[in-house]
């Protein structure tokens, strides 16, 4: 990544410019994973973007990937006040049996249990 890369993605407007940089520079030497999360919880006002995000680096490489993915989930959760992409994002990331599996998986996994208890306020986990 450049410095002009960088000064051009600071001034993203929503994250959507972000995601695209990841999107478009997966494998590329010089990309700057950390720096580009750390843009990306700034610039996202509502999640949808560090959501899609973490759904991409899930997909390119869950290993490889896992601590970013880790933040930009969290950084979601705090975001999405309106639930409108955690759904999608629990499913995406933990698999369609998720919610059978909810115990399992808030017990292993600290943004599972997160969302969960947002999807499900009253939900005995």
């Amino acid at each position: 990544m450049t410095e002009e890369d960088k000064k051009k993605l600071s001034a993203d407007a929503d994250g959507l410019l972000t995601y695209e940089y990841i999107a478009n520079h997966i494998g590329t030497p010089d990309l700057d994973i950390e720096w580009l999360v750390n843009n990306m919880k700034r610039v996202d006002p509502y999640g949808q973007f560090t959501a899609s995000a973490a759904r991409y680096l899930h997909a390119i490489d869950p290993n490889l990937f896992a601590s970013q993915i880790s933040t930009l989930i969290s950084v979601t959760i705090d975001k999405d006040r309106e639930h409108k992409y955690l759904s999608a994002l629990m499913n995406s990331i933990y698999g369609d049996d998720c919610e059978q599996r909810a115990a399992e998986l808030s017990l292993s996994d600290n943004n599972f249990r997160r969302i969960y208890k947002r999807l499900h306020p009253i939900s005995a986990l």
